[in-house]
């Protein structure tokens, strides 16, 4: 006897086990969705919408299942996380929805080969355009399995339906609500997409033309640190976009007061001349505060903000404090009134803005650009944020640090134009 009881309890295992298999494979990744419950609410709000907008679409017209935009879930989830995470979470999706629909085999098949090339339609994210060719790709890869699975059944395209073609058209076009969609998901659940940082990335915007036109010197650094800081990441691991993003607004607080900063100093005049040293460091610390208020004046996301706290840590304005110190070598030194407010960086990309920051601009401060010179700069940078234990709270190993160090010394030497010493016979 057939009991509607026990299949319901079946298929709920089933969906158990397969979210029981995403929260192991995220747990082998050691991702951070795991330890986000907003990343957690946002995947199981995407997966659960998917599912009840195909449930109404079957309850209302079976004949219409191939119209529910069931790839807007990987293709969303995409532009947030990474490729391995979507396939993932649009499979648990595509295998709970199976139970819903009637040919579960075949439409499983649509979907898994479909979303697969979304996925990679996805990649590299440049442009709001591109929504358009991934919607393109949808429509054809649908309609080549319908056409390749009516040449297996019927061995003839005679019944070939205009309606099913339709039916992907209509299923494509929804996949472009994609694009208002991670708008709202941004917003909501406090996202920062690829596509927004590419929008951030442009140099050409409002608040980065204020930025080149109020402190110049800060903005070519700015520019140097992000092509830098973008290298790096693409050499270690990590979101090379957002590396760039933050080290073009890391310094965006120099905008309040730009001649304070002696890469925007071109008159020879320096208004530090007239301040103490503690004046001096309140100044400076201050850009970090002032960077904070004006990201949001700007609706900087707050993971872009982020590189504005951390690009100095809690780490001393060390000119300042080494003047203080020969200045009054007697007195005690108050180490708050030279420090910064932190915090210190939390991810690998904050932590690699701050390195490359500190190095790009005392590399400025040499006389002669020689390997030695250039050596020794960054190994004391290095040394110094380590002492002072600013890498604590970043995912970032001592191997990682080792090779940014390399490469940040191999970078300068290039910039320079370093050349090796040959031996003379």
């Amino acid at each position: 006897n057939y009991s509607f009881e026990n299949a319901w309890i079946g298929q709920f295992l089933l969906i158990a086990i397969a979210f029981l298999a995403l929260f192991l494979f995220l747990q082998l990744l050691q991702h951070p969705i795991l330890q986000s419950t907003r990343n957690i609410t946002f995947i199981l709000f995407l997966i659960l919408l998917m599912v009840a907008i195909t449930a109404l679409i079957v309850k209302i017209n079976p004949d219409y299942l191939y119209l529910s935009p069931v790839c807007l879930a990987p293709i969303i989830i995409r532009v947030f996380f990474d490729s391995r995470v979507s396939l993932y979470i649009y499979l648990v999706s595509i295998i709970i929805i199976g139970f819903l629909v009637p040919n579960s085999f075949e439409y499983i098949f649509y979907q898994l080969i479909t979303g697969m090339m979304a996925i990679t339609s996805v990649e590299n994210f440049g442009k709001r355009s591109k929504f358009f060719q991934v919607s393109a790709v949808i429509f054809i890869t649908y309609s080549l399995i319908y056409i390749a699975l009516t040449l297996v059944q019927d061995t003839s395209l005679k019944n070939l339906q205009l309606s099913t073609f339709l039916i992907f058209s209509g299923n494509a076009l929804l996949t472009l609500m994609a694009f208002p969609l991670i708008y709202i998901f941004e917003k909501v659940f406090g996202f920062v997409s690829e596509v927004s940082l590419m929008e951030l990335s442009n140099t050409g915007n409002k608040l980065l033309r204020e930025l080149s036109n109020k402190a110049p010197g800060t903005f070519q650094h700015a520019v140097q640190v992000a092509n830098i800081a973008e290298d790096v990441i693409n050499e270690i691991g990590g979101n090379a976009l957002l590396a760039r993003v933050g080290g073009l607004y890391h310094d965006i607080g120099k905008i309040a007061d730009p001649m304070f900063y002696i890469e925007n100093q071109s008159t020879g005049l320096n208004p530090h001349d007239e301040l103490s040293p503690e004046e001096s460091a309140s100044v400076i610390k201050n850009h970090v505060l002032q960077g904070i208020e004006i990201g949001y004046k700007y609706k900087l996301p707050e993971q872009v903000i982020d590189f504005i706290r951390t690009h100095h840590g809690t780490s001393k304005t060390r000119f300042f404090y080494m003047k203080q110190k020969s200045l009054f070598p007697n007195d005690p030194i108050d180490e708050n009134a030279f420090a910064y407010p932190g915090p210190r960086p939390y991810s690998k990309e904050t932590a690699v803005v701050m390195l490359v920051d500190s190095v790009e601009a005392a590399s400025r401060s040499l006389k002669i650009h020689n390997e030695e010179n250039i050596d020794k700069l960054v190994d004391s940078i290095f040394e110094g944020y380590l002492k002072e234990d600013q890498f604590t709270n970043s995912k970032i190993t001592l191997r990682e640090l080792d090779q940014i160090k390399q490469f940040l010394k191999k970078k300068l030497r290039s910039i320079y134009h370093v050349r090796i010493e040959y031996p003379v016979k």
